[in-house]
């Protein structure tokens, strides 16, 4: 890793990981970029794969806390050490002159030391970002689903006035039912790792749905409802709250540990309303489907509906993960190629997702009581 990309990793690191890219050294246009994974997580498992399979990106390095477990990961990932470095350390990643970005699967408290999108509050991020913008540097949330050919097509239905109108209301829900080993032992219940629990795991997501469905404009206000559940160190276990736009749209929210697996998200509109039960991971990988629905209306005497919402196929040639390290790269390459200044959309959605998650929190401190959402 270059120098520029060095300070801006040790000044800076989602609730699930990210990725950042160095602004200089190998990796220009047309060439893979090289990545570093910076943790051996479960998830960077999933995401060594997506940087296979995207056609633009290769993995250069692997880093632990030990050789060993960087060795244990490339065996069980089919990763070639001859050429794939395993190192026992962060630090040996970041300074690998061949590594072009780097993917960090750590715990939320370890996301600003080692230069993360996102953070454990907005405060946090900002010097991420600063970071990030002073090292000319690109970076994303793997926030995947965004980049799956389905979440374009609704997008261009949510956009329709005529058949979707203006946006009302919106609900996300995220939620799997852990086991006792996660409660009592994951690093998503360890108030030193991941301090927000289920509000900054799965309630990223369902606060990133809501901001995507609204086009990414802020709400007003945030209210954490009641029923909240925590561990005994008082890590969220399950939480719920609902958002507030100036022009009277609302959302809510539900993410929890403690839940039938359930990844359900629906937008209504003046004119129509678009529902899907697999947001975040799609049911197969090939393709992913959405129900939608435009002046939908009862039969005379009110005994069913004249038309059903109907059934929209999306196919992916690539899964949504593959087709995010794609994008990644191509963004990483330009810039390193000199066509490209890096996009600003990727750290602004990440930041407005964390205010949200922010103003969630601060209601929950407050007593559950309104709580405005920062700019």
């Amino acid at each position: 890793m270059t120098t520029a990309a060095a300070a801006a990793a040790a000044a800076a690191s989602v609730v699930a990981a990210s990725v950042a890219a160095t602004a200089e050294g190998g990796g220009g246009d047309g060439a893979a970029v090289r990545f570093g994974i910076v943790g051996c997580a479960e998830i960077a498992r999933k995401v060594s794969r997506a940087i296979r399979m995207a056609p633009n990106a290769s993995i250069a390095a692997v880093g632990s806390r030990s050789g060993e477990k960087s060795r244990r990961f490339l065996a069980e990932n089919d990763l070639d050490p001859a050429a794939v470095a395993a190192y026992g350390s962060y630090e040996e990643v970041l300074d690998d002159p061949k590594v072009d970005a780097v993917y960090m699967p750590l715990p939320t408290s370890l996301h600003l030391p080692w230069a993360k999108p996102t953070a454990l509050c907005a405060a946090d991020l900002d010097k991420i970002l600063a970071a990030c913008a002073a090292a000319g540097v690109q970076f994303m949330d793997t926030t995947m689903w965004i980049h799956h050919p389905r979440t374009a097509e609704m997008r261009r239905l949510l956009s329709d006035p005529a058949l979707f109108g203006d946006l009302r209301s919106v609900s996300s829900i995220f939620t799997f039912r852990a086991d006792d080993d996660f409660l009592k032992n994951d690093i998503r219940v360890k108030p030193d790792l991941d301090a927000l629990g289920a509000l900054g795991d799965v309630g990223w997501y369902c606060a990133r749905a809501a901001l995507w469905a609204a086009s990414y404009g802020l709400p007003a206000t945030a209210v954490a409802h009641r029923g909240l559940v925590t561990n005994d160190a008082g890590v969220i276990l399950s939480f719920g709250a609902s958002l507030q736009w100036e022009d009277g749209k609302m959302a809510t929210l539900h993410g929890s540990f403690l839940s039938h697996l359930t990844m359900e998200l629906s937008a209504t509109g003046t004119r129509g309303t678009l529902r899907l039960s697999d947001f975040i991971i799609p049911f197969a990988e090939g393709g992913a489907s959405f129900a939608f629905s435009s002046e939908a209306a009862f039969t005379e005497l009110v005994t069913g509906w004249r038309s059903k919402p109907g059934e929209r196929v999306v196919d992916a040639e690539l899964p949504q993960e593959a087709l995010m390290v794609a994008e990644f790269s191509r963004l990483v390459g330009g810039i390193k190629g000199g066509s490209l200044k890096p996009e600003r959309k990727w750290p602004e959605i990440s930041r407005k997702t964390q205010l949200v998650l922010d103003a969630v929190k601060a209601s929950i401190d407050k007593g559950f009581l309104p709580a405005e959402v920062g700019v």
